[in-house]
């Protein structure tokens, strides 16, 4: 049994729900798992798994569309509807399914290769445009499935086959990236917490638009522990900028965020300064200049990384207006007849 209406959280307001009482196995497919032994990949999909059942859609109104890469494998892994399309364009295909089926819910798979270097245009688009999707970005910052070439978020100096000396790179910040496209929802979380990132993607999944989540994920084959200094239980948590809206912005018990005078922020000792300068974070800022300024905290790598939701907000979605459009358009016009529309206008017959 499913309804249309209720209490439909607003990212999908128009897709069915179910009171079937749905459980993790129910959305394992029967294919077999083929990554690499330890890969971050793993403990995403059985947290997207367990995650699922929350959302109380029916199976046959959620799709999962990917790219190329080792994420990209995705919907084989999944009972649910899926699209693995070509390299980088998951963004484009999903944003025609979004556009053309408000009764779905959309989920973009994609890596830091596959989304960001020959898919960068795509994906910026679907984030302008407000499109209701949720596109998850796997960073293991370098190429996996093709063995080990640095990627767009490689460090630069970064050893590997196509960069033997060095790469030269300046590597992108992929929530800096999505901010700067002023994506409605950016969020960023880690593969190894899998409370933090199942309640990210309950956020995503919440919010009406285009959601952004970065996932680090570790790739153990070609570029191990590449985010060890956050995962590291003796450091973490002197490292990790947990953001929780409303609350202050603290690095373990003794370092804060503070506004640095200049339009940025800083993180400081909390002794050296009074305790009301500390930022409360407030994703819901119109302006994405605040959320941009957390999102450059983590220069120089790794030293203070805020994970969470940086931003929250309200804005027109493109396939709603786009839907509206349509049918204004028709109540005005009436349905149409393509034929005739294909025969209009400038015509010619070839012999």
């Amino acid at each position: 049994m499913t309804e249309t209406n209720g209490t439909v959280p607003a990212g999908l307001r128009l897709v069915p729900r179910t009171d079937t009482e749905y459980r993790m196995k129910d959305f394992k497919s029967d294919q077999e798992v083929r990554w690499c032994p330890g890969c971050g990949d793993y403990a995403i999909l059985a947290a997207f798994q367990s995650f699922l059942p929350q959302l109380g859609v029916p199976r046959e109104n959620i799709v999962m569309v990917s790219g190329i890469g080792c994420s990209s494998r995705f919907p084989y892994y999944l009972s649910t509807y899926g699209v693995h399309s070509i390299h980088g364009r998951a963004p484009a295909i999903a944003t025609g399914l979004a556009a053309s089926r408000p009764d779905l819910s959309v989920w973009v798979v994609t890596g830091d290769g596959d989304g960001l270097s020959i898919g960068g245009n795509h994906l910026i688009h679907a984030l302008r445009r407000n499109v209701n999707i949720n596109v998850l970005l796997f960073n293991n910052r370098i190429y996996g499935l093709t063995k080990g070439q640095y990627s767009p978020t490689s460090e630069p100096g970064k050893i590997t086959k196509s960069s033997p000396v060095g790469s030269l790179d300046h590597p992108f910040n992929p929530v800096s990236l999505a901010l700067g496209a002023e994506a409605s929802f950016v969020a960023r979380t880690v593969d190894s917490d899998r409370k933090h990132l199942t309640s990210v993607l309950r956020a995503a999944a919440d919010h009406p638009g285009a959601s952004f989540v970065e996932i680090y994920q570790n790739c153990p084959i070609f570029n191990d522990d590449a985010f060890e200094p956050l995962k590291d239980p003796a450091a973490r948590d002197l490292r990790l900028l947990r953001l929780e809206h409303g609350e202050p912005l603290r690095l373990g018990p003794d370092r804060g965020v503070v506004a640095d005078g200049f339009g940025g922020l800083e993180v400081v000792d909390v002794a050296s300064v009074d305790e009301d300068r500390l930022i409360r974070h407030d994703a819901h800022r119109p302006d994405p200049g605040y959320a941009f300024a957390l999102s450059r905290l983590d220069q120089p790598a790794f030293e203070h990384v805020p994970v969470g939701v940086f931003r929250d907000v309200r804005r027109p979605v493109y396939d709603e207006l786009l839907n509206q459009q349509l049918d204004e358009a028709r109540a005005e016009r009436g349905d149409g007849d393509l034929g005739a529309l294909l025969a209009s206008g400038d015509t010619w017959t070839v012999d």
